[in-house]
Order: structure tokens, then sequence, then C-alpha cells
């Protein structure tokens, strides 16, 4: 895929769609995870959770690629505006953050 550049506000109007998928994809691995949680180590149930965890994760990932987003981790995701990134990470319920590329999440700031 190549490179995109966002808007602040085309970054929030695909905002949606991230939060629906990502939405449906925590729900769930938290059931993925209470059956790994229950079941024992070494264990084809518990196998089975991680496995489909590993799964679930790829392709909630495959998915926010393929709407231009970059994902920088579990549930969380950046926006190149080709100065650094609009960031989100669930449950945030608006794009409301931004870092440049050398500080990453740690050093994200409140959009003003």
């Amino acid at each position: 895929m190549p490179d995109r550049r966002w808007t602040l506000e085309g970054a929030r109007a695909v905002l949606f769609e991230v939060r629906r998928r990502t939405e449906r994809a925590v729900e769930q691995a938290e059931r993925w995870l209470e059956t790994r949680e229950t079941t024992r180590e070494g264990s084809s149930e518990r196998a089975e959770a991680d496995a489909a965890l590993n799964e679930l994760v790829e392709r909630w990932a495959r998915e926010m690629e393929a709407l231009g987003a970059e994902v920088k981790g579990v549930w969380l995701v950046d926006f190149d505006n080709g100065s650094g990134y609009y960031c989100w990470k669930w449950p945030e319920e608006e794009l409301a953050w931004f870092h440049d590329y050398e500080v990453g999440f740690a050093g994200r700031t409140p959009i003003q």
C-alpha cells in the first residue's frame, strides 16, 4: 500500500469504521480471553484460544491497514499527516491526539 497522508478531517471521517471494527474485535477477544483464563495451561482448549486470539488480532490489523491506518499495537492505530501522526487507541471516542515521528505514543499531545 502506498504511503498515505491524512488530513485531520479525513482521519476523523474513517474513525467511525475503525471504532466499529475494533469494538467487534475487542468483544470477540474478550470471549477468547475468558476461555483462555478458564482452561488448563497446555490443554487443547487453551491452544485453540491462543490461536484464535492471534488470528483475530492479525485480521483486525489487516482491516485497519485496508482502511489506510497504520497499526502500531493491539487496538492502536496512527494516521500519518506528513509531520507526525494522529493517534487513536481503543476505547477512545474520538481522534484527539497527535505525536511526531520521533516520540511515539508516550509523547502524545492533544490536538489543538
